[in-house]
């Protein structure tokens, strides 16, 4: 039993170094893919408020000024769509406010450029509860 003790009183510089050596290297992997993850939700919210943005301009342009090329619904369709998928790699809960959206514009969106704009409130709601949670997922990052 002492010629243990004396092996680990000799080598507790090394064995120290170990510990701290492994213990170092465990957080520096822990602290690279955190960060990895926060780049790709940041990056993936931004071009998801880039596409709500894109949808946004698409109902103002076909409630307001009744332009059939830029508020197309079809490219109203495209921009939904493109949100939802990018609300995949987002956190909770976009991808659950996404789908919300997607069934707004589904129901709604033959009713844009009405003049009951019934139809452009519940759209409008639907993309600035998806807007606001975007930022909060944003706000939220370590």
């Amino acid at each position: 039993m002492s010629s243990f003790r004396q092996q680990l009183r000799a080598n507790s510089v090394a064995l120290i170094s170990l510990a701290i050596a492994l213990t170092s290297l465990t957080y520096n992997t822990w602290r690279n893919e955190r960060t990895e993850h926060n780049r790709n939700v940041r990056t993936a919210t931004f071009e998801l408020l880039m596409k709500i943005a894109d949808l946004q301009r698409v109902v103002y342009l076909a409630q307001y000024d009744r332009d059939q090329r830029g508020g197309s619904p079809r490219n109203g369709w495209t921009d939904v769509l493109a949100i939802v998928d990018l609300s995949k790699l987002a956190p909770a809960p976009l991808p659950a406010r996404a789908e919300q959206m997607r069934a707004v514009w589904r129901d709604n969106w033959e009713g844009l450029g009405q003049q009951d704009e019934r139809a452009l409130e519940r759209i409008d709601a639907a993309i600035e509860s998806l807007r606001a949670a975007s930022l909060e997922a944003l706000s939220s990052l370590r």
